[in-house]
């Protein structure tokens, strides 16, 4: 089972990742895939903005 911190961790890399995706969307090329790639970023918006709900930080909490 994972901690806190783990998981937490675990969120900091995959906001480190999203920038990738919005990259990637830049490609003129990208076909279909683009559909995929949005897919993909708003299941990892939904997913850091759960967390943020779940585990506020102090500053968020007001």
């Amino acid at each position: 089972m994972l901690d806190f911190q783990a998981i937490q961790e675990r969120i900091k890399q995959i906001e480190g990742k999203r920038e990738s995706l919005v990259k990637l969307l830049e490609q003129p090329d990208l076909g279909t895939l683009r559909i995929d790639v949005n897919q993909a970023l708003e299941e990892i918006d939904d997913l850091i903005d759960d967390f943020k709900r779940t585990f506020p930080t102090e500053g968020e909490m007001n």
